[in-house]
């Protein structure tokens, strides 16, 4: 059996959705749904071609009116959960994809669908198009939406609207001017979901790329409210601690140049793909008094043009007490991967304490 996750869009699937459609369509034909479905093209097809594809195919089969096509959408979620399909499954964002696709045009039909979908399968990529062509009102159902009863709809008041949210179109105005947002996530902050908090803290990361200082200030004025409000400022921060902006080590108690690297060496200077790199370093707090060290590392890429590119990885953050050395082993892999395309040469590592770069490292690889 294939492990693609386009093959979560096979025959037994479409099966189970035809039954639902059974029951919400009195005159459906599931033999030609099938056909539709499986056309000469659709092996081909990647994840999001199927999902577009599905979308595409049932709308022929719903009302060509979207507000009516709108409510079978809905009718269609209450008859897949009653026929125990569970939800979050990733084949069901076809609903949301079927909303973006056919919906733009009616915004009050679209809101209704998406404000029910998402409940079934996240709305967060469907709200963006709809979020660039009617901001002034959607930031009205924004914030209705931050005040929902149900915690995927309060998220989606945050996720959905997120300015650089991953692999959805970027909020070009809410990239420019943050600000709108700013009281709705303010309301979430204090939300009982971790789900909705964790968005939270994401999309202030995303600010916080453009506008640092919009979100060291907020980050101030929320710290020591609560736990969870000191958890989302920290996760919020991340971007900014990585770079080792001072004004985020200091909100943290993270002081520089209060501590020594003693040694730092490579055990495995030469590596292919697959293999560890392994160091190892000893590091001492020359402070009066314990102290918090957000301890990182960077290694450095070659690209194919001959520049280098550099990421940063996160051992650890907690005490170390005065003039204590402490040694500690490192293994970093340099497994395949498929976003990522590793290059034969030199490559660099060096060692980050409290946002204040060490000794650089060099070691080789080999495709």
């Amino acid at each position: 059996m294939s492990s693609a996750f386009k093959d979560l869009y096979n025959l037994s699937f479409y099966q189970k959705l035809a039954q639902s459609l059974s029951d919400i369509l009195p005159d459906f034909d599931e033999k030609l749904f099938i056909k539709h479905i499986f056309n000469e093209a659709f092996e081909n097809y990647e994840l999001k071609q199927r999902m577009r594809h599905t979308a595409t195919v049932l709308h022929h089969f719903f009302p060509k009116n979207f507000a009516e096509s709108s409510e079978k959408l809905i009718e269609l979620i209450n008859a897949l959960r009653n026929n125990q399909i569970k939800e979050n499954s990733i084949e069901f964002m076809f609903l949301p994809e079927f909303i973006n696709l056919f919906g733009l045009h009616d915004l009050e039909s679209s809101i209704k669908a998406m404000e029910h979908v998402t409940q079934f399968s996240s709305c967060e990529f469907a709200v963006r198009p709809f979020i660039a062509q009617y901001e002034k009102e959607m930031l009205v159902q924004l914030e209705k939406w931050s005040k929902h009863p149900h915690r995927k709809v309060r998220r989606l008041a945050s996720e959905g609207s997120r300015p650089k949210l991953p692999w959805g179109m970027a909020l070009q105005s809410f990239i420019k001017n943050p600000q709108p947002m700013i009281p709705i996530l303010n309301h979430l902050k204090n939300d009982t979901c971790d789900n909705v908090r964790k968005s939270v803290s994401n999309h202030l990361n995303d600010i916080s790329k453009d506008h640092p200082d919009l979100v060291l200030d907020l980050a101030q004025k929320w710290k020591g409210q609560s736990k969870e409000t000191d958890a989302i400022i920290k996760h919020a921060l991340r971007t900014l601690l990585k770079k080792g902006e001072p004004s985020a080590m200091h909100l943290f108690d993270l002081k520089p140049n209060l501590f020594n690297l003693t040694e730092f060496k490579i055990l495995s200077p030469n590596i292919k793909t697959n293999d560890y790199l392994i160091f190892e370093l000893e590091l001492e707090n020359i402070g009066k008094q314990t102290e918090i060290l957000r301890l990182e590392y960077i290694i450095y890429y070659p690209l194919a043009n001959g520049n280098l590119s550099k990421k940063i990885f996160k051992i650890s953050e907690k005490q170390y007490e005065t003039n204590v050395k402490t040694k500690i082993l490192r293994k970093h892999h340099f497994r395949t991967i498929t976003t990522k395309k590793f290059y034969s040469g030199t490559h660099q590592v060096s060692i980050v304490l409290n946002g204040v770069e060490q000794q650089q490292l060099s070691f080789e690889f080999n495709v």
